[in-house]
């Protein structure tokens, strides 16, 4: 899984380098046996966006990509996307990748991460729970609801991309309640006043959390020529 997401990162026109970051000598071993890079880092960290920081404090570079590497059906454009708010507006520190949620399931599931974001595409907050909460109707969306213009309901897709200096002063940040409570890494920095903006992408990425996600992915890579 972690060769499929390493390549399809590296096939982003605006990825000069990938770096697996990893605590695990397994992983390491795994990666450089298909030609790739890895680096060791701390076994401590609380955030996959922690560890990242270990690896951009040797960095020579402005921009930094964070992709999860469950996320073997990763498009490539999907990077470039969330790297383009940085490259319009130099007031855009962090941005990541929503997508709208089409089945009913999604809405209800914790694995699957819920954004709220405001008029200009930034978050106001990200939960595992469904949210916004679809007042005076059942607590389930109907599917019907959901191809409707009116119901903007959305997951939140785990890439981040970060202007260095951010990311190492959001690194240096302690762990806030909210990030606690929801295992969110994304709630310490709004916590911290500071800004997500939150691109809508129409691509599909599915994060590998259970053994019926692996199963899918499976069966979705076996027909995607690109796998």
């Amino acid at each position: 899984m972690i060769e499929h997401v390493y390549q399809r990162a590296a096939s982003a026109p605006s990825i000069a380098q990938v770096i697996v970051a990893t605590d695990d000598e397994r992983i390491v071993q795994a990666v450089e046996r298909f030609g790739g890079k890895a680096q060791m880092t701390r076994a401590t960290h609380t955030s996959g966006s922690d560890r990242l920081a270990e690896v951009a404090s040797g960095l020579d570079c402005d921009v930094i990509v964070n992709v999860q590497g469950d996320e073997p059906m990763l498009d490539p454009l999907m990077i470039e996307e969330a790297v383009a708010p940085l490259r319009r507006d130099s007031m855009v520190d962090i941005a990541t990748l929503r997508k709208r949620i089409t089945e009913p399931g999604d809405f209800l599931d914790p694995n699957v991460v819920k954004v709220v974001v405001n008029r200009e595409e930034f978050a106001m907050y990200f939960s595992r729970s469904p949210v916004p909460f679809l007042r005076d109707t059942e607590t389930r969306p109907h599917p019907a609801w959901l191809r409707e213009s009116w119901c903007r309901l959305y997951k939140h897709v785990g890439l981040y991309v970060y202007r260095r200096d951010v990311l190492m002063a959001f690194s240096a940040l302690q762990p806030t309640a909210l990030e606690r409570a929801e295992s969110l890494e994304q709630l310490r920095a709004l916590e911290h006043g500071l800004r997500i903006k939150v691109v809508e992408t129409s691509y599909e990425s599915i994060g590998v959390d259970t053994p019926e996600d692996l199963e899918r992915v499976r069966q979705l890579m076996a027909a995607d020529t690109r796998a």
